[in-house]
């Protein structure tokens, strides 16, 4: 039987992530309705992606008997009530990044849905990229010997967006794009708490920032350097240096189609489609919505370490809020 998705909202993400559903077997991922505070958006997306319904509510949706797990695509701004909505009526919701604002509303969100005993998670779509995949198997085999030194950038000249620039919208290079490097790093150590944290960068004129570099010091002599920037592009790469060996991502390191292990290159080409994207790499999202899918199937209870803020592992959001409020004391 086929994963039904309801997909809120009709924005760029909610096409980007359709197109990428359409890349996968039919039998397989459906999307059976889309909804948006704007009826008419609604029935356009739905017209152009060939979805039955079309609601012009989130509640309308969140009542649809029909629907296995809500693809939440809306502004972080929003993702704490309309998660909450969809929690409290016992959908599955995978909720596109940030997954909140700060730390407490993540662990708000995150006890709810246990409450509600239903699947939710953050829309990491990184993590289910077979470059990451290949990255984690070498990681668990050892193949580098003793991690380091981690390294991540990501920057991109996006300050006339103005989602990205507004503190009122949730905006600033933390919470858009560095995200991704903090996963990553993240991802390298397990989910394990930095003995320190320092951090220096510039504020936007409208008090977001504009440009940070982090440095995570971890026991052993262990260190993770993030840089992200709303500026400017970079080369956007990434590296995990250990005592035996390196891994490269030369670019798109949020959405890598390649990694080079010491100076070999393993390639690894996205779905194919031929309708315009609004992002980079988009049909990657494919992977993150098969993984769903196997979640599902499996009836996942959620218990990921890494994303458990009650244990005793330092979370994504964690770090985010740590960061966020040294920049916005």
């Amino acid at each position: 039987m086929a994963t039904r998705w309801g997909i809120c909202s009709a924005g760029k993400i909610s096409h980007d992530f359709m197109v990428a559903l359409e890349t996968l077997p039919p039998q397989d991922h459906q999307a059976v309705a889309v909804a948006a505070r704007d009826l008419s958006r609604a029935q356009e997306f739905a017209k152009s992606h060939n979805i039955p319904k079309a609601y012009g509510s989130y509640e309308e949706l969140a009542k649809d008997p029909n629907i296995d797990i809500v693809y939440l695509g809306a502004l972080h701004t929003e993702h704490r009530a309309v998660v909450l909505l969809f929690l409290k009526a016992r959908k599955n919701v995978l909720c596109e990044k940030p997954l909140a604002l700060n730390d407490k509303e993540v662990k708000e969100l995150t006890s709810a849905a246990r409450k509600q005993n239903v699947f939710f998670m953050e829309a990491i779509w990184s993590r289910f990229f077979p470059a990451y995949e290949r990255i984690r198997t070498l990681l668990s085999q050892k193949a580098l010997g003793e991690v380091k030194v981690v390294r991540a950038e990501f920057g991109a000249s996006i300050q006339h967006v103005t989602r990205v620039v507004e503190k009122e919208l949730g905006g600033g290079a933390i919470l858009d794009i560095g995200c991704y490097c903090i996963q990553f790093a993240m991802m390298v150590f397990g989910g394990e708490k930095p003995e320190s944290i320092t951090a220096k960068g510039f504020l936007y004129e409208t008090g977001v920032e504009e440009t940070v570099t982090v440095i995570l010091q971890y026991s052993g002599n262990r260190q993770a350097i993030l840089t992200c920037t709303i500026m400017a592009p970079m080369p956007n790469q990434a590296a995990i240096c250990g005592t035996k060996g390196a891994i490269l991502v030369p670019d798109f390191m949020w959405c890598p189609t390649s990694v080079i292990v010491n100076e070999k290159e393993n390639k690894f080409p996205l779905p194919p489609t031929s309708k315009t994207m609004n992002f980079h790499h988009s049909t990657g999202l494919s992977y993150e919505a098969e993984h769903v899918r196997q979640c599902l199937l499996k009836d996942y209870d959620g218990e990921d370490n890494e994303q458990h803020p009650d244990k005793k592992v330092y979370t994504i959001s964690c770090l985010i809020s740590k960061l966020e409020s040294m920049f916005q004391a």
